[in-house]
C-alpha cells in the first residue's frame, strides 16, 4: 500500500462518488488516497487492518481460507465498494482476504478516526447496515453458485473478471507462402514477417495465472480445471499461447460468466 499525495485526484473521487454524503459531519480532513498494486493484499484474514476503504478505481477478489488449508473464492469487487465495514463496527481483525487483481485506488479513513467520530453517526451506520446486508445477500448467492453452477460458468466468470487487456499486433502477409516468425514482447505478442504486409493491432483479453491456485479458489481439481480450459479452447472461446490463454470469443465468454461472483 502506498499513500498518494494527490489532492486533486482525491477530491475528484470524493466528488464522483459523493462520499461526503455518507457521513453527517465532514470527514474530508481524515480521508487519504491509497494505492494498491496488482496482486497486493488489501486485507489478510486474521490480521489487523488500518483503514476503512472505499474502492474507487480498480478491482479485487475476495476469498476465505478454510480449515483444511485451502481457499475459496467469495466474490469480486469492482466499481464503488466499501471494505472493512464489519471490522470497523465490531473492532475485529479482517474476516476475509482481499487481493487487488488490478492496480487499485481507494479513499481510506483511518480506523482511529472511524471509531472516534463515526460509530455514533446514525447516517454512517445506516449506510454500513445497507452495505452489510448487500454482502450477506451476495455471500448467500455465491455459496449456491459454488454448489450448483458448472465449472465452465465459474471459470468463465473468473477469466472475464481477472483477465488483462493487452494489445496484440499482427502483420498480415501479402504472400501467404512465406514463413512467419513470432516473439513475445512484454504483454503483447508480435508477429514479424520478412515480407511486407499490413500491420494490425487490436485489444484482447489475456489470462495467465497460477492454475493450481485457481483450481483451489474455484473448489475443483487441477485435472478438471485443465479439462475445462481445453473444452473452452475446443469451442473457440480461448486460445492457448505458451502459458497464457487469449480470449478469442469474448461475447460467448461473457454469456457463460452470467455475472457470477458479483
Amino acid at each position: 500500500m502506498v499513500r498518494i499525495n494527490d489532492e486533486e485526484r482525491l477530491k475528484e473521487y470524493i466528488r464522483q462518488y459523493d462520499i461526503k454524503s455518507i457521513f453527517t459531519a465532514d470527514m474530508t480532513m481524515h480521508m487519504e488516497l491509497l494505492f494498491f498494486k496488482k496482486n497486493e493484499y488489501m486485507a489478510k484474514e486474521g490480521e489487523e487492518i488500518s483503514y476503512l476503504l472505499f474502492l474507487t478505481e480498480g478491482k479485487a477478489k475476495v476469498f476465505t481460507s478454510l480449515s483444511n488449508g485451502k481457499s475459496l473464492l467469495l466474490c469480486f469487487y469492482q466499481g464503488f465498494k466499501v471494505l472493512g465495514d464489519l471490522e470497523a463496527v465490531d473492532s475485529v481483525k479482517a474476516v476475509t482476504n482481499v487481493q487487488a487483481i488490478a492496480d487499485t485506488y481507494c479513499v481510506g479513513i483511518p480506523y482511529r478516526a472511524v471509531r472516534r467520530y463515526l460509530l455514533e453517526d446514525a447516517k454512517f451506520l445506516r449506510y454500513i447496515c445497507t452495505s452489510l446486508g448487500g454482502k450477506l445477500n451476495r455471500c448467500s448467492k455465491n455459496s449456491s453458485i459454488n454448489l450448483l453452477y458448472p465449472l465452465e460458468n465459474r471459470l468463465a466468470s473468473y477469466i472475464y473478471t481477472t483477465g488483462e487487456r493487452v494489445q496484440k499486433s499482427e502483420t498480415r502477409k501479402k504472400d501467404r507462402s512465406e514463413n512467419t516468425n513470432h516473439r513475445k514482447s512484454g504483454n503483447s505478442i508480435e508477429y514479424n514477417s520478412s515480407s511486407k504486409g499490413n500491420a494490425e493491432s487490436k485489444e484482447v483479453l489475456c489470462f495467465h495465472e497460477n492454475l493450481t491456485e485457481i483450481a483451489e479458489l474455484l473448489g475443483t481439481s487441477y485435472r478438471h480445471l485443465l479439462r475445462t480450459l481445453s473444452e473452452l479452447c475446443d469451442k473457440g472461446i480461448l486460445k492457448k499461447e505458451g502459458s497464457s490463454y487469449i480470449v478469442t470469443d469474448e461475447r460467448t465468454l461473457m454469456e457463460l460468466s452470467a455475472d457470477l461472483y458479483k
